[in-house]
């Protein structure tokens, strides 16, 4: 009977999403990079939407900062349905699966990483702190706990009733950015957020802002320069087109921080993000998740990081205004 049930759930959701998609008409077609302006950008690869659609998107790259960006992504207003799937854990908190099992595990384990992080680079015990992007609240959580200010924003409104199911947190919407007060916040983290959103710059912008002066922006996203980018090339996991817009690499990082007002201070690495992209690159590129290869292929990774944290399959970037 559940069989059945999943079987028509599924069936209708895909009418719904090729409803959805077939009437969508608004795209975002960059004519220049989206980090520096340069008119020097050119495609380079082509990847599947793996989680969602199995629509195929482009990735085109800046030849003056090494910038990358899809190409052709839904408008703000549109790109919700690609985010319509059980499986994206972030919004879900699912532990459905082998891989979302995982990343529970590990969880466990950077969430008190990352708020002995945020305690070494704003110096601080507590504070005020800004978490974009706090999917279902685990994070948000963690320094509320600690005795910080929490602020949370997020944009599904579904994780926001599991942050409140599960942690009693009221994430507000991201346009709550608007009503924030200059100078705020001792520290503003986006985990693996920033390559979702549609205004780049306006948010790094509205950050310069409401920012301490002698506050941190904590920022985190996956680095294509990574070995295991380049081993898996067009189903590294991390590309995840459409909902990824940009694809980073340290120096465009560097590139954009710099036209806005900030200071990369310094980098750290996330050495777990290349055992858990690995893992699903490989049940993208064979079919099946083959722990074996996706350990080796990890393990490889970081130890082309160990000395050169721009190297890391996910870089977490430390930074301050000018």
């Amino acid at each position: 009977m559940k069989k059945c049930s999943d079987e028509i759930s599924s069936s209708l959701f895909n009418r719904l999403f090729t409803f959805f998609a077939d009437n969508m008409a608004t795209i975002i077609h960059h004519t220049t990079c989206a980090c520096c302006g340069s008119t020097a950008i050119n495609k380079v690869i082509e990847c599947k939407d793996y989680t969602v659609s199995g629509e195929f998107f482009e990735i085109w790259q800046c030849q003056s900062c090494t910038f990358r960006f899809t190409q052709n992504i839904p408008a703000e207003h549109e790109i919700g349905v690609y985010y319509a799937s059980a499986d994206y854990v972030s919004h879900s908190d699912t532990k459905e699966g082998l891989i979302n099992r995982l990343y529970h595990i590990v969880r466990n384990h950077t969430l008190t990483t990352k708020k002995k992080l945020i305690n070494k680079v704003t110096g601080l015990a507590k504070g005020k702190l800004l978490d974009i992007g706090a999917g279902t609240g685990a994070f948000s959580a963690t320094m509320n706990q600690a005795g910080w200010q929490i602020t949370g924003l997020e944009p599904d409104s579904k994780a926001r009733e599991k942050a409140t199911e599960l942690y009693s947190l009221q994430l507000r919407e991201l346009d709550h950015l608007k009503v924030l007060e200059n100078e705020t916040f001792d520290a503003i983290t986006l985990w693996h957020v920033l390559e979702h959103v549609h205004e780049l710059h306006h948010y790094l912008q509205t950050f310069q802002k409401i920012l301490k002066a002698n506050g941190r922006l904590v920022i985190a996203v996956p680095n294509y320069t990574s070995y295991d980018a380049h081993v898996y090339g067009a189903n590294w996991a991390a590309y995840d087109v459409p909902r990824h817009f940009y694809h980073f690499s340290p120096q465009s990082m560097e590139v954009l921080l710099s036209n806005q007002g900030f200071i990369m201070e310094e980098t750290k690495p996330m050495w777990f993000d290349s055992f858990y992209v690995s893992l699903l690159s490989e049940k993208y590129k064979n079919g099946q998740q083959r722990l074996l290869p996706a350990v080796i292929t990890g393990l490889l990774s970081n130890l082309k990081a160990l000395f050169n944290h721009r190297k890391c399959s996910s870089v977490i970037y430390i930074i301050k205004k000018k």
